[in-house]
């Protein structure tokens, strides 16, 4: 899965959106010029977000989100022969990117921030995933050279309280009409973790992929890496080709990436090794 961010503020700075003295200028051909250097890369999946997730990040209105995110989706349709996902939590972007050619619907926040979200996707007989997410402004920490972390994000057990969570998650999928073979799971790294839980979350995945789901693993870039190798995010490439390589030894079955080029490789030896 390949990541096109459609804001100015992405924690990774691989942001598509610009601003100038006009504001906000979204770019469908950027995106589109992106997306097909990933496409001739290897990527299965597009994932396209408008709103940023860094801790920190302000919230987008739904209307700006929608106009970020729906231009961007139908050239994608249209251009290209790709999965495409909407990285959004909001009912009426979601309904509108299945609309204008999107297929999956990738909600980080577990179907738990817009409760019309799972109705949406039923409707649509759309494949979901349901993230793991405990995030929370008051536990985040901001360096500047390494980024933001969480810190004293308050767990019992770290894999039981995921696997608890998500599953939950999983109930509400269910009850709007969500068939299992179109739930997937994303433990969530990054996302609510310290830097010592996302270590053992990223080692211990094979307990998440026990829950019966595809799993997704999105380690890339984040700042756990920056962390553990005191890097900042431009030098974070073999850091996430590593944690990549470990997810899928320890089971995922997506992996959710910036560097489509370098990964894909890494994805193709780790597969050779372990998938044969």
């Amino acid at each position: 899965m390949g990541i096109l961010n459609l804001t100015p503020d992405s924690f990774s700075g691989d942001g598509l959106l610009v601003e100038d003295q006009s504001g906000t200028v979204n770019s469908p051909e950027a995106a589109l010029e992106q997306a097909r250097r990933f496409v001739a890369a290897g990527v299965d999946i597009l994932d396209v977000g408008g709103e940023s997730t860094r801790p920190g990040a302000q919230p987008v209105s739904e209307s700006e989100e929608l106009a970020r995110v729906i231009p961007v989706i139908e050239t994608l349709a249209k251009e290209l022969d790709v999965l495409v996902s909407v990285d959004t939590y909001k009912a009426a972007v979601a309904e509108a990117a299945l609309e204008a050619g999107a297929q999956i619907v990738n909600d980080v926040w577990g179907l738990h921030a817009d409760p019309r979200l799972a109705e949406t996707v039923a409707r649509y007989q759309a494949p979901v995933i349901l993230m793991h997410n405990r995030s929370s402004w008051a536990h985040a920490e901001l360096k500047e050279l390494l980024g933001g972390r969480y810190v004293g994000i308050p767990y019992v057990n770290l894999i039981e309280d995921i696997c608890h969570d998500l599953l939950d998650s999983v109930a509400l999928a269910q009850q709007a009409g969500i068939p299992d073979e179109r739930i997937i799971l994303d433990p969530g790294i990054g996302f609510g973790k310290s830097v010592e839980q996302n270590l053992e979350l990223v080692n211990r995945l094979m307990e998440i992929r026990a829950l019966g789901y595809p799993v997704l693993s999105g380690p890339s870039r984040k700042s756990f890496i920056g962390y553990t190798l005191d890097l900042p995010l431009d030098q974070r490439l073999e850091g996430t080709a590593a944690a990549v390589a470990v997810s899928i030894v320890r089971g995922a079955d997506i992996v959710r990436v910036h560097d489509v080029s370098f990964m894909s490789r890494v994805v193709r030896m780790t597969d050779a090794i372990v998938r044969r």
